[in-house]
């Protein structure tokens, strides 16, 4: 659960108090651990409904909902370097998404990524799941995603080029609910 202490700490990192400017190892989900199950957990009264909140140290996506309430998923977050803090909008969503690795994943890891430069049509087998949720900054497109993995092993730990991933049968339920220009907190990593 986010503690209003949590919040206000990783809040107050983020700068975001003041305004109101406004797929297949099997059935993913079914390999999960019982604590990485989705669940309704309570809020602190002063997030409002509507809004996604990642928290990277608790591995937990938040989708709040009105009445001090949130929908937890369990994540996977980007590895220690490539994690980014801030606040995005969804600038866009895709079912079964294209994925071609950026320029820096190649350069970080050729032998990995260099096959995909041309990018990889989507399905079961593309590292961006059943869905993805393109975050922004204003209107540039940041390159970081809430998206879907067919790999439920690693929901839980720090793996990812900066994305959060949830497992594909999580994603395809949370994704009809989170309208575009959603707003997206992600909240920094804590020592």
């Amino acid at each position: 659960m986010i503690d209003r202490r949590y919040f206000l700490a990783a809040g107050a990192a983020l700068g975001i108090f003041g305004t109101r400017a406004v797929a297949h190892e099997g059935d993913a989900a079914a390999q999960l651990p019982e604590k990485y199950m989705p669940r309704m957990v309570p809020i602190p009264a002063s997030m409002n409904p509507g809004e996604i909140h990642v928290d990277p140290n608790r591995f937990a996506l938040y989708w709040t909902q009105p009445g001090g309430q949130a929908m937890r998923y369990s994540v996977g977050v980007g590895r220690e370097g490539l994690y980014e803090t801030g606040v995005f909008r969804i600038g866009a969503k895709k079912e079964w998404p294209s994925w071609t690795p950026t320029p820096d994943m190649i350069e970080r890891e050729p032998e990995k990524y260099k096959q995909y430069e041309d990018g990889m049509e989507g399905g079961p087998d593309n590292p961006l799941g059943a869905r993805a949720l393109y975050l922004f900054d204003g209107t540039r497109d940041t390159f970081l995603r809430i998206h879907g993995t067919n790999a439920p092993s690693t929901i839980g730990t720090a793996v990812s080029n900066g994305c959060a991933r949830l497992v594909n049968d999580h994603i395809i339920a949370l994704y009809p609910e989170v309208p575009m220009e959603t707003k997206v907190f992600l909240y920094p990593k804590l020592a």
